[in-house]
């Protein structure tokens, strides 16, 4: 039996065989804690300190942080075709450490307004959108397309564990100092992850095939996903659960203190119960082979399920429990879309495939975040999280409606 559990460990963690897949992961889960800390702060700054519980402020503020890969998607893409992937991640980052220092030295010497979160939320949005395809396909890289699936789940589950211990930390340091210092640790996190760009053997690359000269418009790329029946399906049921469903931080935030009359440390809690569900569902998906469109249904269904029965609970104790459920059905999906689509795509493609990728699944929550507030505040958070879960299963019904369960096949001849 311990040979056993042992092969299935291995397997799970294989990707970690590789020197520079083993610093990338150091690096990030670091980064990792210090962005889910900051996201806590922020929240926390916005609905307690600047605004008088508005649900709807947080909304705008998540709108203006995750909205611009909608608008720069065709930019980031080419960029994240056409250029060094490693050298653009050292140049996305170390801007990201900048606006977080900056942010933190306004909440600290008190001069911070409510526009200027709002600044700075655009300013991390404009950046991140040249972050997150280059940093997507960069994980290809490090491990080639054979361990990509399990690389893509490995790197969601240092995302969620680092969930696991950011929210819990921002909120005992919210409690004890303000948010302020949450900020500048951000801000000071960033240096593990360029460290672990610094120190790679880029001999040990596997550096995808560069697009050179035209890279084609965004509609080129949108051409190019039509034909891929699995991506079509992929990206459509991603935009439908991605606007109204991974909206976490106005469910939880909202019931936290409508809800469930909490603090801080309520909050933090919270998002750390979902956080053990999403790294329990990013393990489930580094132990499978391949990922298909048959499991993007079955979890968008559970996601439904999971936050419909979560809405109505009365315990907060069970309502952790929900959460934790709902974070493995997220996670088991996005995780699993994420993997789908770059293995459906021709590499010289994934970058402009993973920048409209990236847009969805980025930019398209922020669409639904300010109704989703709205609703909060109009109806109670109870409405806005049962709107929430109605999505996974319009998400499920769009694979449905196609009678077929596409599965990956070859892609079509890469546009150059």
């Amino acid at each position: 039996m311990f040979l056993t559990v042992w092969t299935r460990l291995e397997r799970i963690f294989r990707s970690l065989r590789g020197y520079n897949y083993r610093l990338w992961i150091v690096g990030t889960t670091v980064s990792n804690i210090g962005t889910w800390m900051q996201r806590i702060a922020q929240d926390w700054l916005v609905l307690t300190e600047l605004t008088p519980h508005s649900g709807l402020a947080v909304g705008i503020v998540m709108s203006l942080q995750f909205g611009p890969p909608i608008l720069l998607m065709s930019v980031a893409g080419v960029a994240a075709d056409r250029c060094d992937r490693r050298k653009l991640l050292m140049f996305t980052q170390s801007a990201l450490a900048i606006s977080a220092l900056g942010l933190g030295v306004l909440v600290l010497t008190g001069l911070v307004s409510l526009w200027q979160v709002y600044v700075f939320a655009g300013i991390t949005g404009c950046i991140g959108a040249f972050d997150a395809p280059a940093r997507q396909t960069f994980v290809a890289e490090l491990v080639g397309d054979a361990d990509l699936s399990n690389a893509v789940a490995l790197n969601s589950t240092s995302f969620n564990a680092a969930q696991l211990i950011g929210p819990a930390l921002a909120g005992l340091m919210i409690a004890a100092t303000g948010p302020g210092w949450v900020f500048v640790f951000n801000a000071l996190s960033f240096v593990a992850v360029l460290l672990s760009l610094m120190k790679m053997r880029t001999t040990a690359l596997y550096p995808a095939p560069r697009a050179y000269g035209p890279t084609g418009s965004l509609a080129a790329t949108l051409r190019y996903i039509w034909h891929q029946p699995t991506l079509v399906v992929a990206l459509g049921m991603l935009f439908v659960l991605g606007t109204y469903g991974l909206n976490f931080p106005i469910f939880i935030s909202t019931m936290s203190v409508t809800a469930f009359h909490g603090g801080p440390s309520l909050y933090g809690t919270l998002s750390s119960a979902m956080a053990v569900g999403s790294i329990f569902g990013a393990l489930v998906t580094a132990s499978r082979q391949q990922p298909t469109v048959r499991m993007l249904v079955s979890s968008a269904v559970a996601f439904g399920v999971a936050g419909s029965v979560a809405a109505a609970l009365s315990s907060v104790w069970l309502f952790g429990l929900l959460l934790a459920a709902l974070g493995a059905t997220a996670q088991l999906f996005t995780t699993s879309t994420n993997s789908l689509v770059q293995l459906s795509t021709d590499p010289p493609m994934r970058g402009r495939v993973m920048a409209i990728y990236m847009g969805i699944f980025l930019g398209c929550t922020p669409l639904g975040a300010p109704l989703l507030g709205w609703v909060a505040d109009a109806f109670g958070p109870r409405w806005a999280l049962s709107a929430g879960a109605a999505s996974g299963f319009a998400a499920a019904l769009i694979a449905l409606v196609t009678r077929q369960m596409p599965q990956q096949h070859p892609a079509t001849p890469p546009m150059r």
